[in-house]
């Protein structure tokens, strides 16, 4: 296949002169496009949505479009009656010069091109509270754009993404395969941790039943919003942008503040070997929430506050049993380097769920000073 044809097939301005790869994500095959003219120079990220992940990428197109479409209108009215402190931005797609949102090659692959947030970078982990408090306001803003967006516009892109019961249910069904059973008879560690998701079934469940209730109710979530996925101003040092929308969807936003609050405020990461070194960075935290809660808070009710605590300490719990049902199961799904690194996933996630509830009233009080 010829990049450099199809790069050709949107509709920039002036001249292809580079594509090379861009970034280090690990789903879709990202290259970095640069188009010049006489005058100007236009950046652009062209993309494969990868198929095996996302079986549905015209959907995940649609999703975005539509997504782009509510946010960016909402962005130029803010902008027009000077709401907001800085210059927010969020990507825009680049039409085909036949006007459409992708183009579809010879395999059947379905590629785009959107615009480059310039002058501002992400990171990989948090660098400073400062930094930290950005990366809040950055999701909490995103939260903001899409809070009063039609969930039905938005088509699930994962069926199954961050259901609690549903990764329940597939941890109990791997438990009777043969191969799970000699894996807990062989290892006190992870008889231990199986123990731990029987003490939590009832909690793993409660912000579903709050959803059932009626007490809280779905409208958007990012997704992903690990701290990589949120582009920091060179200049300004602010927060401007989320980036990586694929997997933006309806459902409860607590679920990504969970998700961003796990990844952000355990510093040595997910691969950490030590369960001594793994910890709660309370400052870290709560920079996280304060500038969450300045963006987010113009439209969150008593309801959606008093679930947060439940969905920080839920999500690290999630995807530690979504580790240990994999290592169970035979690392069919996370990619492993060596034996029991799934194990070992799942301990540090099951570690630092531990650190935040022996933290439970000083987190809550936090929240309730926002």
């Amino acid at each position: 296949m010829d990049l450099m044809l199809l790069a050709n097939k949107f509709n920039v301005k002036g001249r292809l002169v580079t594509l090379v790869p861009f970034g280090n994500g690990n789903i879709n095959d990202t290259f970095l496009a640069v188009f010049r003219n006489t005058f100007t120079e236009t950046q652009a990220v062209l993309q494969r949505i990868n198929g095996a992940v996302f079986t549905n990428p015209g959907a995940v197109m649609r999703n975005m479009h539509n997504v782009t479409l509510h946010c960016h209108e909402k962005l130029e009215a803010d902008a027009a009656a000077a709401r907001d402190d800085r210059v927010w931005q969020m990507p825009r797609i680049i039409k085909t010069k036949e006007g459409a949102d992708f183009v579809q090659d010879e395999n059947g692959d379905v590629w785009r091109m959107i615009t480059r947030i310039l002058s501002a970078h992400a990171f990989d982990t948090a660098q400073s509270p400062e930094h930290a408090l950005e990366c809040g306001a950055a999701l909490g803003h995103f939260h903001y754009l899409v809070s009063d967006m039609d969930p039905s516009l938005v088509v699930n892109p994962l069926p199954g993404f961050h259901v609690t019961s549903g990764y329940l249910a597939q941890y109990d069904a791997t438990l009777q395969n043969e191969q799970a059973c000699e894996l807990l008879n062989a290892s006190m560690e992870a008889r231990r941790l199986a123990r731990y998701i029987e003490e939590r079934r009832d909690f793993a469940v409660s912000l579903e039943r709050a959803e059932e209730r009626g007490e809280l109710r779905k409208r958007m979530f990012h997704g992903d919003p690990k701290v990589n996925n949120i582009m920091i101003d060179d200049f300004t040092g602010k927060g401007t942008a989320m980036i990586d929308l694929d997997t933006v969807s309806a459902g409860l936003m607590h679920v990504d503040v969970g998700d961003a609050v796990r990844s952000i405020c355990n510093p040595v990461g997910e691969e950490e070997t030590n369960l001594g070194k793994v910890s709660f960075d309370e400052n870290i935290f709560g920079a996280f929430m304060k500038g969450y809660m300045r963006e987010a808070g113009v439209f969150m009710d008593a309801a959606d506050r008093a679930y947060l605590y439940d969905a920080i300490r839920l999500l690290p719990f999630e995807l530690g049993l979504r580790f240990f049902q994999d290592y169970l199961a035979g690392d069919r799904y996370f990619k492993v380097r060596q034996p029991g690194q799934n194990l070992n996933r799942a301990r540090v996630q099951f570690r630092l769920c531990e650190a935040i509830e022996a933290r439970e009233g000083s987190i809550r009080g936090a929240l309730s000073r926002l």
